[in-house]
């Protein structure tokens, strides 16, 4: 699931639970809110920690060590 889906599950689970008074027989539409804005919650902490994990880089190779010769040849 992207982002998008789910801020979109967010905010659809936010109307049914707090915007919505329609009473529909054998369903009740606070709890799926509830349920839709949970499913939300946790594909957006699953898809930061993805996101975040992707996108770190390794710290860059260390530069090699030259040793130069302090000899005075002749």
């Amino acid at each position: 699931m992207g982002m998008g889906w789910c801020i979109g599950l967010i905010a659809v689970g936010a109307i049914l639970s707090f915007a919505v008074d329609w009473h529909v027989q054998g369903m009740n539409l606070t709890l799926v809110g509830l349920i839709l804005m949970a499913v939300g919650f946790i594909g957006t902490s699953a898809y930061v920690s993805v996101f975040k994990r992707r996108h770190t880089q390794p710290p860059p190779p260390a530069a090699p060590v030259v040793e130069e010769d302090h000899r005075f040849t002749r």
